[in-house]
């Protein structure tokens, strides 16, 4: 399992909602998320800056290599509205590199 971390930014006041949405993410994404072989995967928010920081487990692709799926591109869709995003609604990601990791 490779560990996998990168950042997008959620706009301003909707730090609730982001949460909220995401507490009640939908089965089938849940689902394929699971199938494509990422685990353990957390999002956090520094609230000075609205930058999300995501870190994962994955044995296959990361969930950013999702998007050609019907239901990744669903779910761009309904947080785009609360988001940084690009053209086709896919959240604005930046891959961050590890620098150090203790076990």
């Amino acid at each position: 399992m490779q560990r996998f971390a990168f950042k997008m930014k959620l706009k301003p006041g909707h730090e609730a909602e982001y949460k909220r949405r995401h507490d009640a993410i939908w089965p089938e994404l849940k689902q394929l998320l699971k199938e494509a072989g990422i685990s353990d995967y957390t999002i956090y928010l520094d609230e000075e800056t609205h930058t999300l920081f995501a870190v994962q487990k994955q044995s296959g692709a990361s969930s950013q290599d999702l998007g050609s799926t019907a239901i990744v591109q669903k779910w761009w869709a309904y947080m785009a509205d609360i988001m940084d995003t690009n053209p086709d609604n896919s959240p604005v990601s930046v891959p961050l590199k590890e620098v150090f990791h203790l076990e």
